[in-house]
This record gives structure tokens, sequence and C-alpha cells, in this order.
């Protein structure tokens, strides 16, 4: 245990930010700023879709089912964290590395949607190890690839997002914490046995009124502070770029610090450069790639671009108005502790919008973690790998997750080296 914890924040803490950072503006260039169409992936998402097919996501479908395994406790906690520990400017550059990192989401499910190759069922079908395989030859890679892919899903997938359902259940609505959980596994394992065409439907429905629900609840503690809005971008701003010395309480933070945890919660938040969001891609009926890409890099732009900076603002508006009282808090109570102050239901609406993005994310690992286990045995043991993805999920929710966490950063570099090799390696094949 605390060999692996030292290496991941050997890892985590500088080589693989410096590598992801160089990544996302490396594409960027490459791409000549293809952000810059942003507002034509957005509407392509919700227009209409002459192409689709009842064997593949529709294209809201896979925006909505990559937000689904993205949109998870991490922009909830994970900004609470960088608040605290990096300084408002951590803000600041959890957005321009969303920002950023639409580009290299764009480059891997460019690639994933214009080469498909059948599957075990025969199906046209793409994802990084499908890529490593066929198109650069790399059988060994692909196989590493698939394997991380279903040990994050059992990990990453499962028991944090089961757990953080548990503690909001057992905190605010008093449900013990085996009930929740047996409940949790029930829910996600009914919509998972229905087949992919029920995870499509199930994200389509709750990632969208989530997203809303949690950003009506922001929108409305930053109308009733509103005095505390301006104070609040320019705390932002300033402890971006170190520009003078926090007051109102928020001393002792850096311009280290403020990079250093703003950098990592957004490369971590949107998951750009693991190549998970190519699995949907490579699923999807949108023909042309261009276009598909362009709809999955708004699934990042909504992640952490929106979700996360909006998340932001409200924390640091709380820090400013209650000095005194955020830092006798923990680093993922922030959230929690801003939205107790809304007049009516501020906790419920926290709560739910939790266990909304938790449950979401589990449906949408689901479906990552079972490509990788289709490509490791050629479509057999569907139901093993379903009925123990259940089981991790009841699991997580009653065990602790130090160790979990840390295996989880762990097995994300085995996601993110084949991934990044694959993106260096092709990027004379990418158009923007």
């Amino acid at each position: 245990m605390n060999f692996i914890l030292k290496l991941n924040q050997i890892l985590w803490s500088g080589p693989v930010l410096v590598l992801l950072m160089g990544l996302h503006l490396y594409h960027t260039c490459r791409l000549r700023f293809v952000q810059r169409h942003i507002l034509k992936g957005i509407r392509l998402s919700i227009g209409d879709d002459p192409s689709s097919s009842p064997h593949a996501f529709s294209r809201f479908g896979s925006l909505t089912t990559t937000l689904a395994a993205t949109l998870g406790t991490g922009n909830i906690v994970g900004v609470s964290t960088a608040v605290f520990l990096g300084g408002p400017g951590a803000v600041f550059w959890c957005w321009l590395t969303g920002v950023f990192g639409m580009a290299t989401t764009y480059a891997e499910t460019y690639l994933c949607s214009k080469y498909r190759y059948p599957d075990c069922h025969g199906k046209p079908q793409s994802g990084p190890m499908y890529l490593l395989r066929y198109l650069l030859h790399h059988r060994g890679l692909g196989f590493l690839y698939a394997a991380a892919l279903c040990l994050s899903a059992f990990f990453i997938g499962c028991t944090t997002q089961s757990n953080a359902i548990t503690e909001a259940c057992l905190q605010i609505f008093g449900v013990s914490t085996p009930v929740s959980a047996i409940l949790t596994a029930f829910v996600v394992g009914l919509i998972l046995l229905q087949g992919r065409q029920w995870i499509e439907k199930f994200s389509m429905a709750v990632v969208p009124t989530m997203a809303i629900f949690f950003l009506g609840g922001c929108v409305l503690y930053l109308i009733l502070h509103r005095e505390y809005i301006p104070s609040a971008l320019s705390h932002i701003f300033s402890g971006a770029f170190g520009l003078r010395p926090m007051g109102g309480g928020l001393a002792g933070f850096t311009l280290g610090k403020a990079v250093r945890y703003g950098v990592a919660r957004g490369l971590f938040t949107n998951e750009a450069g693991l190549g998970t969001a190519g699995l949907v891609a490579g699923s999807s009926s949108e023909s042309q790639a261009k276009n598909q890409a362009l709809i999955s890099m708004s699934a990042s732009f909504w992640d952490t671009v929106v979700l996360c900076a909006i998340t932001g603002i409200v924390l640091v508006a709380f820090q400013l108005e209650y000095p005194g009282e955020w830092m006798n808090l923990s680093a993922g109570s922030l959230t929690a502790a801003a939205f107790g102050k809304l007049p009516f239901f501020g906790e419920e609406i926290l709560a739910v919008a939790i266990i909304s993005f938790a449950l979401a994310t589990l449906v949408g690992w689901s479906f990552f973690g079972r490509q990788g286990f289709d490509y490791l045995f050629h479509g057999h043991g569907t139901k093993l790998y379903l009925t123990f993805y259940i089981l991790m999920i009841f699991i997580g929710g009653i065990m602790p997750l130090t160790l979990v966490w840390e295996l989880t950063d762990l097995i994300n570099l085995f996601l993110l080296l084949p991934s990044v090799y694959l993106l260096l390696r092709c990027r004379s094949m990418l158009h923007s």
C-alpha cells in the first residue's frame, strides 16, 4: 500500500500531468484550435440524426453516454478538493485544462470513429485496443489496454461511485449503508441486463436532467450571493497567476498549488487522453468522423469547461463569504457546505445530484468495461462480467476506499500510456 501511494504521488504530481497537458496543447496546435467549432458540435449533438440505427448510439445518445461515464462525483468532490488545496486560482487552471483537453478528446474520437473493425459479433466497432491491434499492429498493447479497461471499470466505475451513493444516502436520508448498496446494485443491474439500448436511454434521460438540476442549485446560490461574484472572479484570475496575495481568509495559496491542483482536477474529470470516449464514438451511428469527434468534444466542454467552472465560482464565493467556516471543513465537503446555505433543500439537491451522477457513471463505465471484456474473451462470458460488475457495486458501497483510489490511479496509467502512444503514432491521420 505504501509503495503504491508513493509511486502515485511521484507520477501523478508531476510527470503524468506534464504529459497530459503537453498532449492537450499539442493537439490544440495540431488541429488549429479545433475548439472553435464547439457550437457546431453542440448543434450536431442535439439536432436531427438521419443516420440513427437501433444497433448503435445516436448522436445525442453518444454525447450523454460519454457524459454519463465522466460526470461523476469528481465534478463535485474533485472541484471542492482543488479549490480547498489549490485556492481560487485552481478554478482557472481546471477550466483552462478543460478547454485544451477538448482537442485531445476530438483527436481520439476522430480516430475511433474513422477506423472501425469487426468485433467478436461481426459488428463494426472501435476503441484504442482495436486501433492498437489492427491499425498499428501492436497486439500486446491492445491486450494491455483492454485489461486495464476492465480493471478500471471494476474500480473507478463501481466501487468509488457506489461508495459515494451510500455515503450520501446515509448522511442526508439516513438509509443504512448495506441497504443503499443493495438498492444501487439492483437498479444498475436491472439496467445493464437489458442491454446497450437501455444504457443509452438511461443516459439520455438522467444526464441532462441532473446536470440542469445541479447547475440550477449553483445558479440559485450565485443569485442569492451575487454580491460576492465579482470578488470571486477577481480572486480566481489573480490567484491563477499569483498577481497579488490572497485575503479574506484565503492566504497561504501559491501559484504552484493553483496550477498543480487545478490542472490535476481538470485532467481527471473529462478523461481526455485515456481513450474511453473513443469507445462510444466507435459504436455510434454517425458516419462522418469529423461530426462524431465534434459531438464527443462537446462532452468535454459541458463536463469541465461549464460544470466545473460554475461549481468553482460557487465555492470561491462561499469561501469569501464564510472565511471562518470553510477552513474547518474537509477538502471534499466545500460543495456540501455551500449548498447547505441555500434557503431550502440545499443538502437534498446536492445528495440527489451526487446519487444521480454516480448512477450515471456506474452505467456508463459498465459499457466501457464490457467493451474491454468482449475484446479479451471474444464475446464469451458476458453474464459473468455483468455478475461481477454488479457484485463490485455492492462491495464498493460498504468498503473503505483508500486502497481502491490508489489502485485506480495506478491502473489508469495502463489506459493512459497506450492511448498516448496511439495518438502520437496516428497524428498524421488527424484532420479538423
